[in-house]
């Protein structure tokens, strides 16, 4: 049973950087792709980036790219969001989600995550 936890979240003035990490903290090492969503109050949760943990292909939402990176310590089985320049609009409870197949499917990254942790809030001022 994957059980994802995450942390290092935090509140930063707007072109600062944070790191929130995801671990399954279950050590299941069942997962093939992890990804981090967001969601801002009052608006729909979104997809941020995805890592394929067996070959290392990302993928990033448009908003994010050239800002955010998603990378793995495979040996801790923990995945990292390396979050820079941010900006107010990037304020949202972020999620980490993993699923046990390819990221990508039907053209899509985003979808078919069964797995979620509990969110790390990130505030950006």
């Amino acid at each position: 049973h994957v059980q994802l936890v995450e942390s290092g979240g935090g509140s930063v003035q707007a072109g600062g950087s944070l790191r929130p990490s995801c671990i399954d903290s279950e050590r299941t090492y069942s997962s093939v792709c992890m990804g981090w969503f967001r969601q801002a109050p009052g608006k729909e949760r979104e997809a941020v980036a995805a890592m394929y943990l067996g070959g290392g292909a990302t993928y990033y939402a448009d908003s994010v790219k050239g800002r955010f990176t998603i990378s793995l310590n495979r040996a801790q089985t923990m995945v990292y969001l390396q979050m820079n320049s941010l900006k107010p609009e990037d304020t949202a409870m972020y999620y980490c989600a993993a699923k046990g197949q390819f990221c990508l499917a039907g053209g899509s990254w985003y979808g078919g995550f069964p797995y979620w942790g509990q969110g790390t809030q990130v505030t950006v001022s």
